[in-house]
């Protein structure tokens, strides 16, 4: 390794630590004000208080994205999960917004205004303290550090950011990655010590393989992947359908009485993020047909809370669904094994909704945690990639006619 490089990467031990252990932080920090908010609103779930709070959220929200700065950074629907990064006089605003997303029960989870903020001030302290270090390293540390911290552990960010085009082609990719992969460790020993929480949900144990398995993964993975893409496919229309309301105050409070009709619909378990209600679902107290009707409303959910300006990301939703639809593979076909089923739906959702392979991959085995699974997901991403490949993806131009 010639010297400078060497030298190069060492200059970035420190910050890329610093950037990790504080983007975790500002996740903590954002999800602990949340869930203390959301234990204030909602004592209980009756269907007013559902109609009433999403109203309401949505009302709020239209009012940052009316009065702050930088309207609350850019509408998300616009953009990835790693985006440019913004001025730091907006990121108040995109807080503010994310917590009200959290809390009152809007089917997003924290993971697009999360990174954009802290990707927004790992590039502007990197740029001010390192001014000759190229920029896209101080995004893919601050992209990196946050992955990291949303999932627990650093290998979800190494496959993402493998995925993404940061840094020169010619540069070698663990060389690119060296900087990242310090900040998605700091990120994500960071959250483990704060909270102990990871996406492992705790299921039977995978029985063993059997070549069944290949086929019975595939077709819930399939399924999961078309149910995505309707998501995909109808979003712009949704969007487009919302933005032609000329402010965003009406626009977004629209939306939240959309969301307050499904939540009313679909109960607590169609809201939220989705984790803690995955949860639930796996407790077994649903009927099947409930578990179905959930994930029916979770989907519309999703394309509104997406579409209609709400400040949150798409991730965390999809695997709520794709959970969903493994609980309701296992009850209707006992034969497929839990964890399976819960992979493959997961695999098929996330797929569909980020057409990111490797994250897919990860966040698929991560929710039951059977190592056991990876042969059998790679083979089952297969049939579900072709499905998914050249379709579009869930972002809309940025300048559409109509938007506010």
């Amino acid at each position: 390794m010639p010297r400078a490089t060497w030298i190069r990467l060492l200059a970035l031990v420190l910050p890329a630590l610093v950037v990790g252990v504080g983007s975790s932080l500002i996740l903590f920090g954002v999800t602990a004000l949340a869930e203390w908010l959301e234990r204030l609103i909602w004592p209980s779930f009756e269907w007013w208080r559902i109609l009433l709070v999403l109203t309401l959220a949505g009302t709020v929200t239209g009012l940052l994205i009316w009065r702050f700065p930088g309207h609350a950074g850019p509408d998300p629907a616009t953009e990835g999960l790693v985006a440019p990064p913004m001025p730091p006089r907006v990121l108040p605003g995109v807080l503010l917004a994310t917590v009200v997303t959290l809390s009152c029960g809007v089917s997003l989870g924290p993971e697009n205004p999360i990174t954009a903020v802290n990707v927004a001030l790992a590039f502007a302290a990197g740029r001010r303290l390192f001014p000759r270090a190229d920029g896209v390293v101080w995004v893919g540390i601050g992209a990196a550090g946050t992955v990291g911290a949303l999932f627990g552990t650093p290998l979800a960010a190494a496959l993402l950011m493998s995925e993404l085009p940061l840094g020169r082609p010619e540069t070698p990719l663990w060389d690119r990655l060296f900087a990242p992969l310090l900040a998605a460790s700091a990120g994500a020993l960071t959250t483990v010590a704060l909270s102990g929480q990871t996406l492992h949900m705790k299921v039977p144990g995978y029985p063993g393989f059997r070549p069944a398995d290949l086929v019975s993964g595939s077709v819930v993975a399939l399924l999961g992947a078309g149910l995505g893409l309707l998501v995909v496919y109808a979003f712009p229309y949704a969007h487009a359908a919302f933005h032609r309301i000329p402010h965003p105050v009406l626009m977004v409070t629209a939306g939240g009485v959309v969301l307050g009709g499904l939540g009313v619909l679909g109960g607590e378990s169609s809201m939220f993020k989705g984790l803690t209600q995955a949860g639930e679902l796996l407790r077994g107290h649903a009927a099947t047909g409930t578990v179905i009707l959930v994930l029916l409303v979770k989907l519309v959910a999703l394309t509104v809370a997406a579409a209609c300006g709400f400040r949150g990301g798409r991730i965390f939703p999809a695997v709520f669904m794709g959970i969903a639809l493994g609980v309701a593979a296992n009850a209707l076909v006992p034969a497929v094994p839990l964890a399976l089923a819960l992979t493959a739906g997961v695999l098929g959702f996330v797929l569909a909704i980020t057409q990111q392979g490797w994250l897919s991959l990860f966040v698929s085995v991560a929710v039951v945690g059977e190592t056991a699974l990876i042969p059998v997901v790679c083979v089952t991403i297969l049939p579900a990639w072709l499905l998914v490949t050249g379709k579009k993806q869930m972002v809309v131009p940025a300048h559409m006619p109509g938007m506010p």
